[in-house]
Parts: structure tokens; C-alpha cells; sequence
């Protein structure tokens, strides 16, 4: 199973406290974010690492190097930003395998059974299945809603208080699902390809309960230093 992880992005809300390094390299209780995400993922099966750079980029490379703890690692380096969609699209023709993909972004984590999103992907029609995860705030995530197990729109951000699924940014893709992009093509995969073609896309929404995540905020990112660790343990 070969993993992309989205570690490209700038941080600009995180760099109040955290300005030295890339967003996903943010030590949790000491040990960067990103790390701590590519040790969980090794007990669900993971053959090879992409990681998707640009920002701070050397940093990430010197850390990793070009294995995880035996796992090779590729490098796919955005010379301009590509955005999540276009980061996306340019990691997986690092490689020209058809094979399904499983992609997350490098700034968040939900607690649950990667190996099952994947083998369902597999065994299913669809060429896009994405996590979903419900939240009692939706503010600052998309809104997601279902028909059965289809994702029939991907919204706008909900409003404080108010609950619903969102996108929990994990993935699995059939490189088919970006044909008619072009490598090097920046767009958004939340707005400019999920909230567009949603209803079109026939995706899968794959439930799930577990512990969530994003250290995009100081907030949130001082929340993940005390709570975070035990959940990656156990």
C-alpha cells in the first residue's frame, strides 16, 4: 500500500508558535507531527511513503532521508505551489503504477483502520473513498453530506455549534480519478474538484468515530501535545 501524505503546506496560522519548521515537521512532546503520523501508519501494511514538500522542504528531507524505519520514501518537490489537488496529482505519477493510493494530509490525524478504507476501495466501483468523520463544530471544515454511502455534495464551512460530517482528509484514489488534470496544474481537491464534481463522482464516504485532529491552530496544536501521543501508543 503506498502512502502520500500532503507536507507542502505553509502553516501561516501555526507560525505564531511554531515558525522555525514546516507545519507537518511541529514536534508534539518533542517528536515531529509528521513522524509520529508515518509510525502509526507502518502497522496497517505501508510498502512506500510519498511525501508531498515545498515549504521548508530541506528540512523534511534531512529529518527522513530516504527510509522510515525500512520503508522507502519518495520525494515529490512542488517548485511552485500546486495547492492539495494539483500536490496530489504530481506525487502519484511519481510513480506509473495504477494501483489505488492511499493519500492524508500532513497537518491532520484521525485514529482509525487504514488497512479497511483501503481494501474497501479495492473491492468497490469507485475511484475516489474518503473518510468521514462527525463533529459537533463544523466552522472551519466543508460539510459533507451522504446518500446511503455515496457523497453527494461537499460544502461550504458550517457555523460554530453546528454538528455534521466532515472531510477527515484521508483518501484512497484510483490515479484514474485525475486523468483529464495535467501534472503541474494547481487546484484545490476540497474546492476546485470535490465541491465542482461531487455529485458527478459516485464517491464512497467511509464512516468513521475515531480521535481527530488538525494542529493547524495554536489552539488546537496545544491540544495535541497532551492528547495526541497516548492515541498514536495505543
Amino acid at each position: 500500500m503506498r502512502v502520500i501524505i500532503l507536507a507542502g503546506g505553509f502553516g501561516t496560522r501555526l507560525k505564531t508558535v511554531v515558525s522555525d519548521v514546516p507545519k507537518p515537521m511541529a514536534p508534539i512532546a518533542g517528536v515531529p507531527f509528521l513522524e509520529r503520523q508515518m509510525r502509526y501508519m507502518l502497522k496497517f501494511g505501508v510498502t512506500e511513503f510519498t511525501l508531498s514538500v515545498h515549504h521548508q522542504h530541506e528540512k523534511i528531507e534531512a529529518h527522513f532521508g530516504d527510509t522510515f524505519e525500512s520503508i522507502p520514501i519518495t520525494y515529490a518537490l512542488e517548485e511552485e505551489p500546486l495547492g492539495t489537488g494539483g500536490g496530489i496529482v504530481f506525487a502519484m505519477r511519481t510513480s506509473s503504477s495504477e494501483e489505488p493510493i492511499l493519500v492524508l494530509n500532513g497537518d491532520s490525524f484521525i485514529e482509525m483502520d487504514y488497512a479497511a478504507i483501503y481494501q474497501q476501495h479495492c473491492a468497490s466501483d469507485t475511484s475516489l473513498t474518503m473518510a468521514l468523520r462527525h463533529i459537533p463544530d463544523t466552522s472551519r471544515s466543508g460539510i459533507v453530506t451522504l446518500e446511503g454511502d455515496t457523497i453527494t455534495s461537499f460544502g461550504e464551512r458550517g457555523e460554530a455549534g453546528v454538528s455534521g460530517l466532515i472531510n477527515a482528509g484521508v483518501y484512497a484514489i484510483t490515479p484514474c480519478l485525475f486523468e483529464d488534470y495535467q501534472t503541474g496544474q494547481a487546484f484545490s481537491f476540497e474546492y476546485d474538484f470535490m465541491q465542482q464534481k461531487a455529485p458527478d463522482l459516485e464517491a464512497v464516504g467511509y464512516l468513521t468515530d475515531g480521535y481527530f485532529i488538525d494542529i493547524g491552530v495554536p489552539d488546537d496544536y496545544a491540544r495535541a501535545q497532551t492528547e495526541l501521543p497516548p492515541v498514536l501508543a495505543a
